[in-house]
């Protein structure tokens, strides 16, 4: 490369740029994302901002975010969708990076198993308008249909129903144009006891309460809990709290008490992305732009090199 050639590279209009870790653009509701502000130089000064695709423009950390050094972390939601880049107090930018966060499924009461003729809404949460989105569902017995068919009742972008246990089976939104939402399963149990455990993921450090429900109470019956078929803890309340989840604890649970034997149902745990350390940003950059760092940082080693190319060019020509 020549020496014209390399310092042409280090003419780089940005002087950050936006690092997004896990490294992609679309997300699940919930779903967490770290923001980094790669500077070359002192962060300070610099800012993560957005402009969502409903026009608001804002700063990490206002109604949005959990500023952290150079970098935000984010729990994301629909309304999150939008354009995200770095900003310095003089006008500077970093690179552009679009983030769309897709339809979720929402689910109330948020749990995974009912009795026989309780009620729960299902709801597809989308960014703008959620015209062409319906539920849908695939049952235990293998039938694949849509809410307001021979089930349920749709209300707005909602679906309410009154389940039975031939309810039982994985449900999700789609679009016209065959776009999902995350999947939700359901157990409709006909017996008299039922464990209580989020039908969403989640997040890593939060408190979960998991509670064996005896039919029509939340009984005080002793409960024993287990975990992926192993009995892990006894409870008098017939409650077991877990007050930091890890994702240790993502597995299969389930419940027994004197009245009865719950079904299982599986527990995700979602992990927040973790922020990139220094070592790692400085070896996400591209050897060319690395160099020139230095370079800019230290005027008298850019001296030197030029000083030796033009010698060896002399002696060439020589």
């Amino acid at each position: 490369m020549s020496l014209s050639r390399f310092l042409s590279l280090c003419q780089i209009p940005l002087s950050a740029s936006l690092g997004v870790s896990p490294d992609k653009s679309q997300f699940f509701k919930y779903e967490s994302v770290s923001l980094s502000c790669e500077v070359q130089g002192k962060s300070a000064g610099w800012r993560l901002k957005r402009n969502t695709v409903s026009g608001e423009r804002s700063d990490c950390g206002r109604r949005w975010g959990k500023p952290q050094g150079s970098s935000c972390n984010v729990s994301l939601i629909p309304s999150h969708s939008g354009v995200y880049w770095c900003e310095s107090g003089s006008g500077e930018h970093s690179n552009a990076v679009n983030i769309t966060v897709h339809a979720f499924l929402s689910v109330s009461p948020d749990r995974s198993q009912f009795f026989k003729y309780e009620s729960v809404s299902l709801s597809c949460e989308v960014q703008g308008n959620s015209a062409g989105w319906i539920l849908k569902r695939y049952t235990v017995s293998g039938e694949r249909s849509d809410c307001g068919g021979n089930w349920g009742k749709q209300q707005g972008s909602s679906c309410n129903v009154s389940l039975t246990p031939s309810h039982s089976g994985k449900y999700w939104c789609e679009s016209g144009s065959g776009e999902h939402s995350n999947a939700v399963n359901i157990t409709v149990h006909a017996g008299a006891v039922i464990l209580e455990s989020p039908a969403l993921p989640v997040t890593e450090r939060d408190s979960v309460t998991l509670s064996c429900r005896y039919q029509g109470t939340l009984s005080n019956l002793t409960a024993d809990f287990y975990k992926d078929g192993s009995l892990i803890r006894t409870e008098t309340t017939g409650e077991m709290t877990i007050p930091a989840v890890s994702k240790s604890d993502e597995g299969l649970y389930k419940c027994t008490n004197s009245e009865g034997e719950s079904p299982e149902s599986w527990m995700t745990v979602t992990v927040p992305a973790p922020i990139p350390s220094p070592a790692v940003l400085v070896l996400s950059m591209s050897l060319p732009r690395l160099l020139c760092s230095l370079l800019v940082g230290s005027p008298y080693l850019l001296v030197t090199i030029i000083l030796m190319v033009k010698g060896c060019r002399s002696r060439t020509q020589g």
